[in-house]
C-alpha cells in the first residue's frame, strides 16, 4: 500500500439520478421554478442525450469529465442565466433557432404577431416584408419559410446578432430569400436599399419602461441585452418612431404590425388616430387576454 491510498477509499460513484436529485435541489434553492424539468434539460443536454431519451442507465455512474460539464451547466442555470443561452436554442413556430446572449430570446407571444401578418397578406403575389430588429430572425426566418415567393429585409443594429440571425437563416434554408440590413429601425432601408414598396413592416420593438428594469426576473436583467428590451421613459418610444418612418416605405395598404407591452394599447390607439397616413388601427390580446398585437394599415 502507498503512502496515498487510504483504506477502504472508493472513487466517486455518483449515478445517473443522484445527480438529477443534487441538480433539481441545486435549481430550486436558487428559485428556479421548473426545476425538475430543467435539471433533467440540462443533464440531457450535458451528457449528449436527446429530450426523450428514457432513464435506463439511471444506476450508472457518471466520470469525472461527465460530472464536471454537469456541474458547469447546472451552477450557470443557479446563478439564473437562461436556460436557453445555456442550451443553445430555443423554439419559435415549430423551428430550432440558435440563441445567444447578443439576442432576445424569442417569445411565445411574437409567434402571434407572425401569425396574423401571414394571415393579413393577400394571396399570390411577392410581397415584400421588412422585419424590423431582428434580433435572432425568428421573425424574419419564420417568414422566409412560410412565404416563399416573398422578398425580405431585416434590419439590426447589433451586428453580432446580425450574425445570429444569417446562421439562423442558413440552419433552416432561408439565407438567399433575407437581404440583412445593419441600421437602427428602418433608418438601413434609405438611400435605395429597398426599391419597393413595402407590403407590410414588422417588430417586436423594445418596449420596456426604464422604470420596470430593475423589477425584471434576474434571468432577463441580467443576461438579456437591454437594448433589445428598454424602450425609455413610456415604453411606446420605439412604436412612434417606427409609426412616423414607416410611412415613407409602405405601400398604400401596406401594413404595419407591432409587438406592445401590457398597458400601452391605450396611449398607442391615441397616437395612430391622429395620424391621417394610417387608414385603420387593431389591437390583437395574447393568449393571456393582454393586448398585444398592434396593426394600422396605411391609406390606399
Amino acid at each position: 500500500m502507498t503512502p496515498h491510498t487510504a483504506v477502504g477509499h472508493q472513487p466517486d460513484q455518483r449515478t445517473l439520478v443522484s445527480v438529477m436529485v443534487d441538480a433539481r435541489r441545486r435549481l430550486l434553492a436558487a428559485g428556479v421554478e421548473a426545476a425538475d424539468r430543467e435539471a433533467r434539460w440540462l443533464i440531457w443536454h450535458a451528457l449528449g442525450l436527446t429530450g426523450s431519451s428514457p432513464l435506463v442507465d439511471s444506476a450508472r455512474p457518471l466520470d469525472r469529465y461527465e460530472l464536471a460539464k454537469v456541474d458547469a451547466y447546472v451552477a450557470r442555470r443557479a446563478l439564473r442565466e437562461p436556460l436557453q443561452y445555456i442550451l443553445g436554442t430555443q423554439e419559435f413556430c415549430g423551428l430550432e433557432f440558435d440563441v445567444n446572449p447578443a439576442v432576445l430570446i424569442p417569445r411565445p407571444e411574437t409567434e402571434l404577431l407572425v401569425q396574423e401578418v401571414i394571415r393579413r397578406l393577400p394571396r399570390g403575389g411577392c410581397p415584400t416584408l421588412v422585419d424590423v430588429g431582428t434580433g435572432s430572425g425568428c421573425v424574419a426566418v419564420t417568414l422566409a419559410r412560410a412565404l416563399p415567393s416573398a422578398r425580405i429585409y431585416a434590419t439590426d443594429l447589433s451586428v453580432q446578432a446580425l450574425e445570429t440571425a444569417k446562421r439562423n437563416a442558413l440552419r433552416h434554408g432561408v439565407d438567399s430569400a433575407i437581404c440583412w440590413l445593419e441600421g437602427d429601425l428602418l433608418a438601413s432601408l434609405a438611400g435605395g436599399a429597398c426599391d419597393v414598396a413595402v407590403t407590410a413592416i414588422v417588430a417586436n420593438p423594445p418596449y420596456i419602461r426604464e422604470s420596470e428594469w430593475s423589477g425584471l426576473q434576474p434571468e432577463v436583467s441580467g443576461y438579456e441585452p437591454r437594448m433589445a428590451l428598454v424602450a425609455g421613459a413610456t415604453g411606446t418610444e420605439l412604436h412612434e418612431r417606427l409609426l412616423n418612418e414607416a410611412a415613407s416605405f409602405l405601400a398604400p395598404g401596406g401594413l404595419l404590425a407591432m409587438e406592445l407591452g401590457q398597458g400601452q394599447s391605450a396611449d398607442l390607439r391615441a397616437k395612430i388616430e391622429t395620424m391621417p397616413v394610417y387608414a385603420s388601427v387593431e389591437i390583437l390580446p395574447d393568449e393571456a387576454g393582454i393586448d398585444r398585437i398592434v396593426i394600422v394599415e396605411r391609406v390606399r
